[in-house]
């Protein structure tokens, strides 16, 4: 499978195009199957949507090939606090890209991830967060075609992450969650045993239904809803709403070949987005574009487009909170007032860029 959709559906019309956004979540790296750095996320966030600061996502990119394992993902942490300080020069505009980073370590080493944690902390004290590790575990082997690695099972209830875990709170951090929808009941538990950590749920719980007939996705969609229902009780739980481009939900968007416009993904993702803002509420959901990893289905235009027709009868106070509010607060981010900066000059791109005024009715 390749990231076929990556530069698709720039010439799309940009649905309120002055609706400031908030990426609550992106990821640059290099891979053997796709080069995405700082440039390439400018592209498409030239392409039309007002995306005014990011949230970076790690992938264990650029981590440290060399000393304590402990210590070797300071190298993404501190990559990334590069680009948010190339964003904040003012250089590519009113971009604050990678204004919070949100960095990895394997919260089973226990109590030494207090120095790693510390250390973090003064590498991009402007920055820096909060902690994500996966822990998605699937019974079958299906989602693992696109896994590059396999959390072990049970890790949101192993002692040892848990001694680890708590040395979030006290450093004022929060915790990003990667899980399947049968997970959310022990997401759920790790939230009721440290309700004083924020606990962010990556890509709406991700209900995977890939491989089923209707049927199917409507049984998973059934247990998807129950237990977003349950953790939505937590007040100390948080809600991205993305990931959809992900091969795992089932949609079947990875196999097209021809670009996928925003009307038909927002068919697909409405009914689980307009589910999880009615549980959670505008104020406790953010939007993400999980990007360039959604690429796997749609291109960034249609994207946010479709993330914006979904809640288009939200009223602009909701729609605040979903594309900007929540995300800025959550990981205290400072949007300063526009500058007078020298620019640089964005890529050829497509016509999404002519098309910034024209919206749908």
């Amino acid at each position: 499978m390749t990231f076929s959709q990556l530069h698709s559906g720039r010439d799309e019309i940009i649905l309120e195009p002055d609706m400031p956004i908030v990426d609550a979540g992106h990821h640059l790296f290099v891979r053997p199957a796709l080069r995405y750095l700082l440039d390439d996320y400018l592209a498409d966030v030239w392409a039309g949507h007002k995306v005014v600061g990011s949230v970076y996502i790690e992938t264990n990119s650029f981590a440290r090939i060399e000393g304590p394992e402990l210590m070797r993902p300071s190298g993404e942490i501190e990559f990334a606090n590069g680009m948010g300080a190339m964003s904040a020069s003012g250089t590519f505009g009113d971009h604050r890209l990678c204004s919070a980073i949100v960095g990895h370590a394997d919260l089973r080493l226990g109590d030494a991830v207090g120095g790693f944690l510390d250390s973090a902390l003064q590498r991009a004290p402007d920055r820096f967060r909060g902690i994500r590790q996966a822990a998605n575990h699937h019974p079958s082997e299906l989602p693992y075609r696109y896994m590059p690695s396999r959390p072990p099972q049970g890790l949101l209830l192993d002692p040892l992450f848990r001694q680890g875990f708590r040395h979030l709170a006290t450093r004022g951090l929060s915790f990003d969650a990667g899980v399947f929808h049968h997970q959310l009941p022990e997401l759920a538990d790790l939230a009721d045993a440290f309700p004083e950590t924020a606990i962010i749920l990556g890509h709406c719980g991700l209900a995977v239904g890939m491989d089923m007939d209707a049927n199917g996705r409507a049984e998973v969609f059934k247990q998807w809803r129950n237990g977003m229902q349950e953790i939505a009780r937590r007040p100390n739980v948080l809600c991205k709403i993305g990931g959809f481009g992900l091969p795992f939900w089932g949609f079947g968007f990875e196999n097209r070949s021809d670009p996928v416009g925003y009307e038909e993904l927002a068919a697909a993702w409405g009914p689980y987005v307009q589910t999880a803002t009615e549980l959670f509420g505008p104020d406790r959901c953010m939007m993400e574009s999980d990007y360039p990893v959604d690429s796997f289905s749609c291109g960034f235009v249609p994207l946010w487009n479709a993330l914006k027709y979904i809640v288009r009868f939200a009223s602009p106070a909701e729609k605040a909170s979903l594309f900007n509010g929540t995300a800025a607060r959550v990981y205290r981010i400072h949007l300063p007032e526009t500058h007078n900066h020298f620019v640089a000059s964005p890529p050829e791109m497509g016509r999404g860029d002519n098309l910034k005024g024209n919206q749908i009715p």
